[in-house]
C-alpha cells in the first residue's frame, strides 16, 4: 500500500494538477461547460496513456534506441522551452484566443498535454516502475499514474468555472503568458537536470 501511495505523490507532483487546472482554464475560456468536460476528459485520457505507456514500455522502448532517461530528459526538455516561448509570445498553435473561443473553433489542449506528462513526468513514472517492480509488470506505477490522472481530471472539471466568461478578457491573455513562463521555466530545469546527471555519470 504505501509503494503505491509513493508511486501516486510523486506522479501527482510532477504533473502539477493546480498549473495543469490553471492552463486549462485559459485554453478553455468562452467555451461551453459541456465542451470544457469533454475536452478535460480528453485531456486526461491522453494523459493517463502516454504516462501508462511510459510505465509499462518507457524503459525498454529507450534500451532499445539506446537512449539514456538523462538524454530523454534533456531533449524532451528542449521541446518544453520551444513550447514555452511560443505560449509566451502568443505565436503558439496550442494557444486560444479570445476570438477562437467566441467563434466555436475548437482549442488544442498540447500544450497542457505536455505540460502535464512532460518529459520529468516520464522519466519519474519510469524510475517508479523501474525501481518499484524491477523486470515484472509495473502495477504500482500504473495505479500511481491513473490516480494522479484522476485528481487532476477532477481539477481541470472544476477549474471550469475559472473561464465561464466569454472572451475571457486581458486575464485570460496573462494567465496564458504567464503559463508559458512557468513552461519555459520547467522546460530549462528538466534540460539543466538532465545535462548535470549526464555528466556526472560519464
Amino acid at each position: 500500500m504505501s509503494n503505491y501511495l509513493q508511486a501516486m505523490v510523486t506522479i501527482l507532483a510532477l504533473i502539477n494538477p493546480a498549473i495543469c487546472a490553471v492552463m486549462f482554464s485559459s485554453i478553455e475560456a468562452g467555451r461551453d461547460p459541456k465542451s470544457q468536460a469533454m475536452d478535460a476528459t480528453r485531456a486526461a485520457v491522453v494523459i493517463l496513456i502516454i504516462l501508462s505507456v511510459a510505465a509499462l514500455a518507457g524503459a525498454k522502448l529507450l534500451s532499445a534506441f539506446g537512449i539514456s532517461l538523462d538524454a530523454f530528459q534533456v531533449a524532451g526538455g528542449a521541446v518544453l522551452v520551444w513550447m514555452g516561448f511560443s505560449m509566451l509570445t502568443g505565436s503558439a498553435s496550442g494557444g486560444t484566443s479570445a476570438g477562437e473561443a467566441s467563434t466555436g473553433q475548437k482549442p488544442s489542449l498540447l500544450p497542457l498535454v505536455m505540460f502535464a506528462a512532460s518529459p520529468g513526468t516520464i522519466t519519474g513514472v519510469i524510475t517508479v516502475a523501474v525501481t518499484h517492480a524491477g523486470h515484472e509488470l509495473p502495477i504500482t506505477a500504473v495505479a500511481g499514474s491513473a490516480l494522479a490522472v484522476g485528481i487532476t481530471w477532477l481539477l481541470l472539471l472544476a477549474s471550469t468555472r475559472m473561464s465561464e466568461e466569454p472572451g475571457g478578457g486581458a486575464a485570460h491573455e496573462i494567465t496564458a503568458r504567464f503559463m508559458g513562463l512557468i513552461v519555459l521555466a520547467m522546460g530549462m530545469q528538466f534540460a539543466l537536470s538532465g545535462l548535470q546527471s549526464f555528466f556526472a555519470a560519464t
